[in-house]
């Protein structure tokens, strides 16, 4: 994220980075693209009328700047380009609303508003809180709310601040929270308040969050289609409820189907399978043939309908992530195009000059050093001229994000030790380096699993942990503690902690050494880091090529599966809430005697003989008493295993409506559920689909692109910025000059470097149909805009930022 806060000033005066230049002065036409094109009149102006037309073509230049990084972030982040700042006092607005401090004042408001709910009642006993104190925090908390609105009303403007449907809900939502808290302050009680179920949204709307809220809108995105098979499931249901009462409601002795109610509630559970086959004995019991009732239904509902479920969601998914895919692609071209358009000149409307597009990185990625922009600038300029042409410019996002390091003149870290010690460390490179070696650390490893099951299996109850050090430990310890050390030498640090296998032997190996420290030294805390020795088993799975692409799967989902967790907490939240207003405190010991459910909360102390026996069903420790409790109980609904003993516990203390909370609850998480699973199949069939499309791709190496630049070329950068006044620019950029020297160069390659993202995988496998989908999309901008001429930033008749009409889209 860039840091507009830090040119906030910038954007509002004018800049003085670049001075008058003289016009003896001279640059390289590559680097430089031509001067500023300050409009001259027929006669020649004095010295100080033409500073104050070039001070005043600069500061323009500055706000197309910045203007156009602000395009091209709001193509990253998929932002709409309605909300686009207008005027300067909606971009001061924005520049404040836009880095990191605001984003962190967001998510620390949204996380405070958020833990309150350990603190109120029903609250957490050590966490309890008065009144008083917790209103006080909430209504700062919502304060701090309104003034993020209100700088969100002043960047968007009114008029575009009520189209926003996300910060309209979060608009109406803060109101009812506010009118709430001033309430409870007032009375100095807290009453029913199933709207804190609501302070989620704080959280979702934060920055941070876009992969929640891209998730949240997935799940609604598939709910019709879910709902339509839901539907046929309820429907099959409610038949079978119905056939079921007729058929089982004269067996006295059969308490599942003795009423419709209980008929329809018993099939829902009998869904989840958590009642099977209790639900069916009675029946069964008195008629063997009764059976089939049950095995028609469990085939219809669970192994077709179910099963149907996930193949529409699936089906569902695998589209919505294909529209989703080419929207934002499409999105960030349009971004593209806004920020071409504001850099070219009515002199050289053909690209971007290396000057202008220095200006545009300095707004985009302010972090970024001088060497990384000519950079980037290098690698989007495939045609080697001075100026960066719209097609070029269309690869920014996947060029900007490279980090460059200069390519080592070197092979191996010890080409310049002597003979003697060059030919050891040559030997334990090949080494480390062959099959053999590989293939007999994979031995060990296997061999020190085996040893780790047999050792644990003659283990009995008790201390596990001995006070003497086993032999076994210390030999295999020292045996990977070798491993590490030749392959540090071998490759040498950097090239060894480059590897992300070698980064996790490194670690297990430390946590097996840190380990035999607690053994050795009876440490008791850290006794649990023994027990990740199994770990190293994990490096088996290198050797076959469908273990690599699960587990590299998995390492690409581990963002993904982060964000859709935070989901499911969300609901959690939400859920936890409306079980504390309704349910807490009416679960305790010995709650439920006139239930079926009565044994799982019975707590009874007996005496047999000499001794008093407690007979105690846990199950009154599902409660909804506090927020810890409630999301304890709901992961146990989640897994559905005896979740009715949960749900009729609590109905024979309320009411038989509350089933219908825990059934709205199980067809939620149903829901999330089902989108993580089909997004798991998505992300795991598109890499094997990408695996084969692309055989003789090697993808572990992410995406690296070479890029050379000779000493002129350098001199003609350093040359520009001591122009500027840039003294550090100019002081990076000389080390390369040194360098360049110290190795009698006449040039420097350089290795640009990033990781590969599901984005530049789509790219690959929806080749063809990108295409398709360019063409589309420019004949529609073709329809909707007419191709107008570039107008400069320097153009004597340019307006301000307040008055200017918005970019042109230029195909």
């Amino acid at each position: 994220m860039m840091a507009y806060g830090n040119y906030l000033h910038r954007s509002m005066l004018c800049c003085t980075e670049w001075k008058c230049w003289s016009p003896g002065s001279i640059v390289p036409d590559a680097l430089y693209g031509g001067s500023y094109d300050v409009i001259n009149d027929a006669s020649s102006p004095a010295a100080g009328d033409c500073c104050a037309q070039q001070g005043s073509a600069r500061h323009n230049w500055e706000m197309n700047y910045q203007e156009a990084a602000i395009y091209l972030q709001e193509g990253e982040n998929n932002d709409k380009f309605f909300t686009h700042p207008k005027n300067a006092k909606a971009l001061a607005a924005y520049l404040f609303a836009h880095n990191h401090l605001f984003y962190l004042m967001e998510l620390s408001t949204a996380l405070l508003l958020l833990l309150l709910s350990l603190c109120e009642a029903p609250a957490v006993p050590m966490l309890r809180l008065g009144i008083f104190v917790h209103a006080t925090l909430e209504l700062f908390a919502l304060i701090v709310v309104v003034f993020e609105l209100s700088m969100k009303m002043r960047w968007l403007g009114f008029q575009t601040f009520i189209r926003h449907k996300r910060t309209m809900v979060k608009t109406c939502v803060l109101f009812v929270q506010f009118i709430e808290a001033i309430v409870v302050l007032v009375r100095q009680t807290s009453h029913v308040r199933i709207t804190r179920a609501l302070r989620c949204i704080f959280l979702v709307d934060c920055r941070y969050c876009g992969a929640v809220r891209r998730n949240l809108r997935q799940i609604f995105q598939s709910l019709p289609p879910f709902i339509d098979i839901l539907l046929l499931l309820l429907f099959f249901m409610v038949i079978f409820a119905i056939l079921g009462f007729y058929l089982f409601s004269p067996n006295h002795s059969d308490p599942y189907f003795n009423t419709l109610e209980n008929s329809l509630v018993n099939l829902f559970v009998l869904l989840t399978t958590s009642n099977f086959p209790d639900v069916m004995m009675p029946s069964y019991a008195r008629n063997p043939w009764s059976c089939v009732f049950f095995i028609v239904y469990l085939s219809i509902e669970l192994y077709f309908i179910m099963n149907l479920l996930l193949a529409v969601v699936f089906d569902t998914f695998n589209d919505i992530e294909k529209r989703k895919f080419k929207s934002l692609l499409l999105h960030k071209r349009t971004a593209i195009q806004h920020a071409y358009h504001l850099l070219i000149t009515k002199q050289r409307p053909s690209g971007i000059s290396f000057k202008h597009f220095e200006g545009l990185l300095r707004f985009y990625k302010p972090r970024m050093c001088a060497r990384e922009r000519y950079l980037t600038f290098k690698a989007l300029n495939q045609s080697n001229t001075s100026l960066v042409s719209l097609k070029d410019f269309y690869n920014f996002y996947e060029v900007v994000g490279l980090k460059w390091k200069a390519k080592r003149n070197r092979e191996h870290w010890f080409d310049d030790l002597p003979r003697t010690a060059f030919l050891i460390f040559k030997g334990i490179n090949i080494l480390v380096k062959s099959r053999v070696f590989q293939y007999t650390m994979y031995t060990v490893v296997a061999v020190n699993g085996i040893w780790i099951l047999v050792e644990t299996f003659m283990l009995q109850g008790g201390n596990f942990f001995s006070r003497n050090v086993p032999w076994s430990y210390i030999v295999f310890l020292t045996i990977y503690g070798v491993e590490l050390l030749l392959k540090t030498t071998g490759l040498g640090p950097i090239e060894y902690l480059s590897s992300g296998w070698n980064l996790f032997d490194f670690s297990v190996t430390l946590f097996a050494f840190l380990g035999l420290m607690a053994l050795a030294f009876n440490m008791e805390p850290f006794y649990f880091i023994v027990v990740l020795r199994p770990l190293q088993l994990l490096r088996l799975f290198k050797l076959k090529k469908r273990y690599r692409n699960v587990l590299d799967t998995m390492f690409e989902l581990f963002p993904r599966m982060a964000s859709l967790g935070l989901t499911l907490l969300i609901f959690y939240y939400c859920f936890a809430i409306v079980g504390m207003e309704f349910f807490a405190g009416v679960v305790y010991p010995n709650c439920c005697n006139t239930s079926t459910v009565a044994d799982s909360y019975r707590w009874v102390n007996h005496t047999v003989g000499n001794k008093t026996v407690v007979e105690e069903g846990y199950y009154y420790l599902n409660n909804f008493d506090n927020i810890l409790n409630s999301f304890v109980t709901l992961f146990e609904l989640t897994v559905v295993n005896d979740w009715y003993i949960i749900m009729e516990g609590v109905t024979s203390q309320t009411t038989h409506w509350s089933r219908l909370y825990f059934m709205i609850f199980y067809i939620v998480t149903m829901v999330v559920m089902t989108i993580i699973v089909a997004f798991i199949l998505d992300a795991f069939v598109f890499r094997m689909n990408y695996t084969r499309k692309n055989q003789d791709s090697e993808e572990d190496n992410g995406i690296v692109l070479e890029k050379e630049i000779s000493k002129e070329e350098v001199v003609g950068i350093i040359e520009l910025y001591k122009r500027s006044s840039a003294a550090t620019e100019t002081a990076q950029l000389q080390k390369i000059v040194l360098q360049m020297d110290k190795y009698g160069q006449m040039s420097t390659l350089f290795l640009g470097r990033r990781s590969r993202t599901k984005s530049d995988l789509s790219m690959k496998m929806y080749e063809e149909e990108i295409q398709e989908w360019y063409e589309e999309h420019s004949k529609k901008e073709e329809s909707q805009t007419p191709l107008q001429e570039p107008a400069s930033a320097s153009n004597s008749s340019l307006k301000p930022l307040s008055l200017r009409q918005r970019s042109q889209t230029v195909i």
